[in-house]
């Protein structure tokens, strides 16, 4: 039975507007786990007696689980209607949250997360094509400026409240928080949100192959991914036979779903013109959203210095003017064409993120408010207009399905940005140290005035002030060299950013209004 066609604001129940605010909770903590865990992974660590790499599994467990329910889910939301699959994952959420926090080794934890990611990874697109098919017009930009904050505020403020979590309490409470939030969000969604009905024959032709392919395809490359700039890619023997592996089955993946009768992921909706430059806009989103979240930590902790708090109160602006940016593109989206809206997102993100790309190993929080509000600010001016253009002209009947791959599009995007950031962070870092070690000369005044500058204050607590001197000599060659990495990664991203705005040109004009649905041949 296909869903039924958006309801006007008025004729909305407001029992069911407060189930999907309680959905929007819940995609809230899915997205926010993710990052959750990154400022708190040394103590982690401590707790499962872990190494420092192998903590890092923390965070791609999930991330891998993640990543193959995002696209299943517009199947499984088919098949057991939208009131029953969120009320599961939202309580399988909370389960696995509970069972992270009594992990005592990492296999543990690994086990216990990649659960806590698949079945959390359901409520992120379910609330994307909710939004879509209960509400209309204008009403529906308000909720999708809704959307963009959580989404986009998730992930930014993650780090700073699991770093506050467990200086104040402890590394469990990342976990336990979610428990008693998720038996209410399930609550109020089995209450509320009967808005469609599970369709059996789904069930019936339920595709296992293409589920297996699918989970070994996506799991396989982000596993490729993450850990490829760790390892210096395919020269690791695990790494070049998960690439063989995401290679092949990939291919099976692709082929069963464009062949089959009955495929685990419906990818006609990539024959829309609009769904298709709006996820590819999704992706390049993700690389920018999540980019940008990763860089300017790893600056102020590799060259500042600075711990988890001092991160999240220097990088907190940023959130602030999200919010002050979401109300502002809600309105413009009334009136303006959404897609030279986009355009302006692009261009003011773009440059945000060359503003920043023009650190020095002494910048802080008054260097870096201005590209942080306005990267904060062109956020929902990038993300409502995508929204709307990718999912603005589906029929109500496709947009499940389509929700799940433009969701996965943003996590690919975020996924690869992170590894092509890394390793040409690593490259960068060692060009510009080779560079600096050859121009550092010690035959000029300059330096030797340095060097004895050092030596004296060092000499003046004993010891070889010498040594000293050279060894805070090559301390200060390495955060430049780091810094001029971090730049160089920053202006590839705006680039990247900038890069995308011609895609607009091949876009119709998004409606606010659902799409008809195909009829029959």
């Amino acid at each position: 039975m296909p869903p039924p066609s958006p309801a006007p604001w008025h004729d909305v129940p407001r029992g069911r507007v407060a189930g999907f605010m309680a959905m929007v909770v819940g995609m809230f903590m899915a997205i926010l786990d993710i990052q959750i865990v990154s400022a708190s992974l040394a103590e982690i660590q401590a707790g499962l007696s872990a190494t420092a790499d192998e903590a890092s599994w923390v965070q791609t467990s999930y991330l891998i689980a993640e990543v193959v329910m995002i696209p299943l889910s517009g199947t499984l939301s088919r098949m057991w209607s939208t009131r029953v699959l969120f009320t599961a994952s939202a309580l399988g959420f909370a389960a696995a949250s509970a069972l992270c926090a009594t992990a005592t080794s990492l296999s543990e934890m690994m086990v216990f997360r990649a659960i806590q990611g698949f079945v959390g990874g359901a409520m992120i697109p379910t609330v994307f094509a909710t939004s879509f098919l209960l509400f209309h017009g204008h009403r529906r930009v308000r909720m999708s400026v809704l959307i963009g904050l959580v989404a986009t505020m998730a992930p930014t403020i993650g780090p700073t409240l699991g770093g506050w979590m467990t200086a104040k309490l402890s590394w469990h409470w990342l976990f336990l928080i979610n428990v008693p939030i998720g038996a209410v969000v399930a609550t109020v969604v089995w209450r509320t949100m009967d808005i469609d009905r599970p369709d059996p024959t789904v069930a019936r032709s339920f595709d296992f192959l293409g589920l297996g392919l699918l989970a070994a395809f996506l799991g396989s490359m982000e596993y490729v991914l993450e850990e490829g700039p760790r390892q210096d890619w395919f020269s690791d023997h695990t790494l070049r036979l998960l690439g063989v592996i995401a290679v092949l089955t990939g291919i099976g993946f692709f082929a069963r779903v464009l062949i089959g009768r009955a495929p685990i992921v419906d990818l006609g909706a990539f024959r829309d013109r609009n769904f298709a430059v709006g996820a590819s806009m999704s992706f390049v989103m993700g690389v920018g959203l999540y980019g940008s979240v990763y860089v300017l930590p790893q600056f102020l902790a590799r060259v500042r210095d600075y711990n988890s708090l001092e991160i999240g109160e220097t990088l907190f602006v940023t959130g602030v003017f999200m919010l002050m940016g979401g109300p502002t593109a809600g309105r413009m989206a009334r009136h303006a064409d959404l897609r030279l809206m986009q355009v302006l997102g692009l261009m003011l993100f773009g440059t945000a993120i060359w503003l920043t790309g023009q650190l020095n190993s002494q910048s802080a929080f008054a260097d870096l408010f201005l590209p942080q509000a306005l990267r904060g600010f062109a956020t929902s001016f990038v993300f409502l207009p995508t929204n709307q253009i990718a999912l603005g002209t589906l029929p109500p009947s496709r947009v499940k399905n389509a929700a799940g791959l433009y969701n996965l599009m943003r996590n690919l995007g975020g996924a690869v940005g992170l590894a092509v950031i890394n390793s040409v962070l690593a490259d960068r870092f060692a060009l510009h140290r080779l560079r600096l070690v050859e121009n550092l000369r010690f035959d000029t005044p300059a330096a030797l005035e340095r060097l004895r500058m050092l030596g004296e204050r060092y000499g003046a607590h004993g010891g070889d002030a010498t040594g000293q001197a050279l060894r805070q000599l090559e301390r200060m060659v390495h955060r430049q060299a780091w810094t001029l990495a971090f730049n160089d990664v920053l202006m590839l991203m705006a680039l990247a950013i900038v890069a995308a705005a011609p895609l607009v040109l091949l876009l119709d004009r998004p409606r606010l209004e659902p799409a008809a649905e195909p009829q029959p041949a």
